[in-house]
C-alpha cells in the first residue's frame, strides 16, 4: 500500500499542524458540491493561525515554515480545495519542484498554477519598482513556454493540475490599441499550447485590460481552445459583467469557470497589503463580488462543468474567510433549492 504523502509529513519536525475546524465548517465542506474547488491564493500567512494552521511550539509559524512546510496543513481544511500557486509567474518550477508539491496534498486537490510572466508580459521590468525596462523578446514563445513551463507543470503535479492560468498585466497602450492584432496573437500562442497540452487540461487566460473584455477577445480564446480566467480586480469590469462577454453566465456554456477574486475595487496592492494585514479578518466584505461567483458557481456545478476559484487576502482582508462566506453562500443557495 502506498504511504500517505500527509502522514509522512506531519511526521517531520518541521510540519506545521492544521487549526482545528468546528463542526459547522466540516459539515459545510461536505455538502460542498464535489465540482467546485474554491482556495486562496497561496498559504505561507502567519496571520492564518487559528483558521488554516495550528500553533506551531507554542506559537505561530513563520512565513517562511509555511512556505516550506505549511501546505499539508492547508490542504486538510475541509473548504480549501485548490490553491493558486503564484510563486510561478516570477520564476519557471522544476519538475521535482511541482511533484514535491502534489505529494503534500489529497487526491482530490487541484492546483491552479499561473504561468510565468516571462511569456505573458510584453516588456522586461526593472528589479524592485516594476517599471518597464525594455521590451521582453520572449512575449508568446510558445515553444519555451511549453518546454519549461508545460511540461515541468504537467508531469510533475499530475492528476492535480488544475487550470494553467496565463495572466497578462496591463499590455500598455500600444498593444491594446489594436485589439484585433493583440488578440489574434494571443489567440495564436494560446493554440500552440493547446496543440502541446491533453485535452482534460484547462488553459485559462486572464487578462487585466479592461478592453479585452469583449466579444471579439472572446472568440479568440474559444477559437484557440483556451477558456477565460474571471479577474476581479480594481481595473477590470464587475465579475457578472465579464462573465456575460465570454458567456460563462449561460446554462449551456461548456467551459469550465475559473476566477481568480484578486483585489477590492478601488484599492491598489500595496495599500490593501497596509490595511488588511495580518489577513485574519475581513476588514472590506464585498457582498457584489460574492454573490456574483456564487450565482456562477452554482449554475457551473449544476451543469456539470468544474469551478476553480480562488481568492486574495486583498480581495475582502483574509481569503479563508472569503472562502467560507463563499462556501456559505453556495451552501445556502443549493438548499434553496432543493427545498
Amino acid at each position: 500500500m502506498a504511504e500517505n504523502p500527509q502522514r509522512l509529513l506531519f511526521a517531520d519536525a518541521e510540519a506545521v499542524d492544521p487549526a482545528a475546524v468546528d463542526d459547522a465548517v466540516r459539515r459545510l465542506g461536505e455538502r460542498l458540491p464535489t465540482a467546485i474547488h474554491l482556495g486562496t491564493s497561496s498559504w505561507s500567512f502567519p496571520g492564518w493561525t487559528g483558521l488554516v494552521f495550528a500553533l506551531r511550539n507554542g506559537k505561530p509559524a513563520t512565513e517562511q515554515q509555511l512556505a516550506r512546510h505549511g501546505l499539508a496543513a492547508y490542504a486538510a481544511h475541509p473548504l480549501l480545495r485548490t490553491v493558486s500557486l503564484d510563486r510561478t509567474f516570477y520564476a519557471p518550477l522544476t519538475h521535482d519542484e511541482f511533484a514535491a508539491y502534489a505529494r503534500h496534498v489529497p487526491e482530490r486537490f487541484r492546483f491552479v498554477v499561473k504561468a510565468p510572466a516571462a511569456f505573458t508580459d510584453p516588456v522586461l521590468r526593472k528589479p524592485g519598482s516594476g517599471e518597464a525596462a525594455r521590451d521582453n523578446p520572449s512575449f508568446l514563445d510558445a515553444a519555451t513556454a511549453a518546454a519549461t513551463f508545460l511540461g515541468p507543470a504537467l508531469t510533475g503535479l499530475g492528476a492535480k493540475a488544475g487550470p494553467l492560468v496565463f495572466q497578462f498585466p496591463p499590455l500598455g497602450r500600444r498593444l491594446v490599441a489594436d485589439v484585433p492584432r493583440i488578440t489574434a496573437r494571443i489567440a495564436a500562442f494560446m493554440a500552440v499550447l493547446r496543440g502541446r497540452t491533453p485535452a482534460a487540461v484547462t488553459l485559462a487566460v486572464e487578462v487585466r485590460n479592461p478592453e479585452l473584455a469583449c466579444p471579439p477577445f472572446a472568440a479568440g480564446l474559444r477559437d484557440s481552445g483556451a477558456v477565460p480566467c474571471l479577474a476581479v480586480h480594481a481595473c477590470m469590469p464587475p465579475v457578472d459583467e465579464q462573465a456575460a462577454v465570454f458567456g460563462l453566465d449561460r446554462d449551456d456554456c461548456p467551459l469550465p469557470l475559473v476566477a481568480r477574486w484578486n483585489l477590492h475595487a478601488g484599492h491598489r496592492y500595496e495599500e490593501a497589503r497596509q490595511s488588511y494585514f495580518p489577513f485574519d479578518r475581513l476588514v472590506e466584505e464585498d457582498l457584489p463580488t460574492r454573490e456574483a461567483l456564487a450565482r456562477l458557481a452554482i449554475r457551473a456545478a449544476a451543469g456539470g462543468r468544474a469551478v476553480f476559484i480562488t481568492i486574495n487576502n486583498k480581495a475582502e482582508g483574509s481569503a479563508p474567510r472569503s472562502v467560507e462566506k463563499l462556501a456559505a453562500l453556495i451552501d445556502a443557495a443549493s438548499l434553496r433549492d432543493q427545498a
